[in-house]
């Protein structure tokens, strides 16, 4: 990718009052605009009653993006949602902030603040890790050779996802996209030029905790 992207670690509901509306941010990671426009849907089911569901998206490395006012004043509502995901480099997220009408109008600059506000508060409580690109691969070798190997992987930057042992040993393996070349190459100069490998994704989401190390999933 050519710059830094966050996503959210957890799906989470908060609520805010402003001038008696209330404001209800819902916000969930996901990995397509299909998925996105799902958890929209379900959002839009469970507050039907609402007076407004707000919704804004961004998947597929900030290219893809959708927002909706769903009835506010032009340009109130559905944009400053966006902005606000946009302002925190965040990919692969959909978020709704529904609203109860509380009685006070609240003007077309206070709805951008209420939005705003109620988005930042959903992506503070979900929290945020950064997103890279991974390669899913696996290797298949004898028992003589496991330990050799096994011995290298424990020092690399890898999430090792399923070791299956049969007549041989088959490893399951995601390493960050920029690192595999370097990996493979030193297994093949371990095993005298044989190439065990087998590419089965060239394009896995992974994740960075703080310490720059790779996590299939956000903890």
């Amino acid at each position: 990718m050519s710059k830094d992207f966050y996503t959210v670690k957890k799906q989470v509901e908060v609520e805010m009052e402003e001038r008696k509306s209330i404001f209800i941010c819902n916000i969930k990671r996901v990995t397509n605009e299909e998925e996105a426009m799902n958890f929209i849907n379900e959002i839009k089911i469970k507050y039907k009653d609402a007076t407004h569901n707000v919704y804004a998206y961004i998947t597929n490395n900030g290219i893809s993006m959708r927002y909706s006012d769903d009835g506010e004043p032009q340009g109130t509502a559905g944009p400053p949602v966006l902005e606000v995901l946009k302002r925190e480099n965040l990919n692969n997220v959909a978020v709704v902030v529904t609203r109860y009408f509380g009685g006070i109008l609240l003007g077309a600059g206070g709805l951008v603040r209420a939005y705003s506000a109620s988005c930042k508060q959903g992506v503070d409580a979900a929290g945020k890790v950064k997103e890279s690109k991974a390669i899913f691969f696996e290797l298949k070798c004898d028992y003589e050779k496991y330990g050799k190997i096994n011995n290298y992987l424990s020092k690399r930057n890898i999430v090792i996802k399923n070791v299956e042992f049969t007549e041989i040993v088959t490893i399951e393996i995601m390493a960050f996209f920029n690192e595999f070349q370097k990996i493979r190459q030193d297994l093949i100069e371990m095993l005298n030029g044989n190439d065990i490998i087998n590419i089965k994704d060239e394009n896995v989401t992974c994740f960075v905790d703080d310490e720059g190390k790779i996590m299939e999933v956000p903890s």
